[in-house]
């Protein structure tokens, strides 16, 4: 069903961005860093964003939807050797960010949409979970919300900037970067400067 030919992600792409962030000296304070750092975050998405259209397109059934999904979440979500520690800890935020992406468009592909409920409400149940220090809870509530951003419902800016700094805000960090992706699914320019 699906072309031999289509390649969503490579590892080659995933270490080409590496190269380049380590190439840069990163300030995340600085807009240069942080659009480079937030490219990386929006590529990956952006992959996950054509495994999906390929899937409702019918170019790719449900096992290898899944399949390319867990392909893409391997290369990215694999553990990253940077000379930099800072940096390392930079590509870590990138990393916890894209987590709930993955968890939602697998879900998505799998089991669709939640029945009940809006990415705000499940946004502000994920953080009230947070806050009472259930972790699982909080990123299943961020995987039921991104499947409704992957269905085209918005996520609230209003919302996410509610939220104190923590796990679930970098995750709806994340569900930010999957919505573009969604609306939008080109790819980001490795050489953009």
């Amino acid at each position: 069903m699906s072309d031999p030919d289509e390649t969503f992600y490579t590892e080659e792409r995933w270490q080409n961005w590496l190269d380049r962030v380590a190439d840069q000296e990163l300030d995340p304070e600085e807009e240069d860093s942080a659009r480079l750092l937030l490219n990386l975050q929006d590529d990956a998405a952006i992959a996950v964003a054509k495994i999906v259209r390929a899937f409702e397109d019918g170019r790719l059934d449900e096992g290898e939807a899944g399949e390319e999904i867990a392909s893409v979440r391997d290369v990215v979500l694999a553990e990253v050797d940077m000379d930099d520690e800072e940096t390392e800890m930079l590509i870590d935020g990138v990393q916890t960010s894209l987590v709930p992406v993955f968890y939602a468009v697998e879900e998505y592909v799998v089991g669709g949409t939640p029945e009940e409920g809006t990415v705000a409400e499940y946004v502000r149940a994920a953080a009230e979970a947070e806050g009472e220090e259930d972790i699982d809870a909080a990123l299943g509530y961020l995987v039921q919300a991104g499947t409704l951003v992957v269905d085209g419902e918005e996520l609230p800016i209003e919302v996410a900037e509610e939220l104190e700094y923590g796990l679930v805000s970098e995750w709806v960090n994340g569900l930010d970067s999957l919505q573009t992706a969604m609306a939008d699914p080109e790819v980001v320019e490795e050489d953009e400067d």
